[in-house]
């Protein structure tokens, strides 16, 4: 099942979410604790939304799908004077909704002036995964009109290019099914506490191509690469003997002490300005060797000072 399946199905709706007060509410009168958090979900149709809010849902968050931007403010103005009923919203915001999609900025400035704690998790996915899902439903993009669905795959990806920028956290779906996603979102939002930052150390084979969502990419091409050692080759860098040989290599050692160095003073950066997700992408040849033992040095290294991480190894297994 692929973790666009459920969201095919859920996308018949119209264009519109149906919200059930005509009240005006202002935000002035609702003490500043009793705004809850809110999370917006958005990016590419067919990568995953829905998918993505289910499982807040799941975690027990408020959940408005196709939301117009212009009521997003209302939304959590109701939640706060709900008297700690509704205490976590989540809010799909996507093109189904276009005609409001233009008054998404003016609303996030909206929920800045009133002190709203937001993060905006988008969904991302290659345009040929997005082809194959849309053609497996036999459904258009809903941006396609009369052309093909690699037009409205473009047209989406250019209106969502701003909004893409400005996300807190962007999941690359193209080789994830329903229950990765979930794990990743999982990961995430499942904690009762929010740590100040977390962050993805992911193993990535380069032939494979780069991944969408990293923020940090390092290439580990630099070292000797076991899959010529014979005795070396079967095994991967989760392997003790595959990782001594890599960190006994001239430099592997200086390297990883250099990034891990770096990395500090990234993430203190990252926390000064609010990012509370960080994607580290390593590399070498296939993702099987180099990247991998560097990547389980790396996030032990993390985990030590205090950073929550969850490894990923992309692409090992591939060959």
């Amino acid at each position: 099942m692929n973790v666009n399946e459920h969201e095919e199905r859920q996308d018949q709706s119209g264009d519109d979410a149906q919200v059930g007060t005509g009240a005006s509410l202002d935000a002035g009168g609702v003490p500043e604790a009793a705004i809850p958090e809110l999370v917006i979900i958005s990016g590419m149709s067919g990568a995953g939304r829905s998918t993505a809010a289910k499982c807040l849902e799941d975690l027990g968050w408020f959940v408005v799908d196709n939301l117009p931007p212009a009521l997003i403010p209302t939304m959590v103005e109701l939640g706060a004077r709900s008297q700690g009923n509704v205490a976590r919203i989540a809010v799909v915001v996507d093109v189904r909704g276009r005609r409001f999609f233009d008054n998404l900025r003016e609303s996030l400035a909206d929920l800045a002036a009133k002190h709203v704690t937001r993060r905006i998790v988008f969904l991302e996915s290659s345009d040929e995964a997005l082809v194959r899902r849309f053609e497996s439903v036999r459904r258009p993009h809903p941006l396609q009109g009369d052309g093909r669905i690699v037009d409205g795959i473009a047209a989406e990806r250019e209106l969502l290019r701003e909004l893409r920028g400005d996300a807190d956290l962007v999941i690359d779906t193209s080789s994830l099914n329903v229950h990765e996603l979930r794990a990743k979102m999982d990961a995430q939002f499942a904690g009762e506490e929010e740590p100040e930052l977390r962050a993805t150390v992911m193993s990535f084979g380069f032939k494979y191509g780069l991944p969408v969502d990293a923020d940090l990419v390092a290439d580990m091409r630099f070292l000797p690469n076991p899959h010529w050692v014979p005795e070396l080759r079967p095994f991967t860098g989760l392997n003790e003997e595959v990782s001594a040989y890599i960190f006994n290599q001239p430099g592997a050692k200086e390297f990883l002490d250099r990034y891990a160095e770096l990395l500090r003073l990234v993430a203190a950066g990252y926390r000064r300005e609010g990012k509370r997700y960080v994607t580290i992408a390593i590399g070498c040849t296939g993702g099987k060797h180099r990247s991998v033992a560097t990547s389980e040095k790396l996030a032990a290294r993390l985990a030590a000072e205090g950073v929550e991480t969850v490894v990923v190894h992309r692409d090992m297994g591939r060959e």
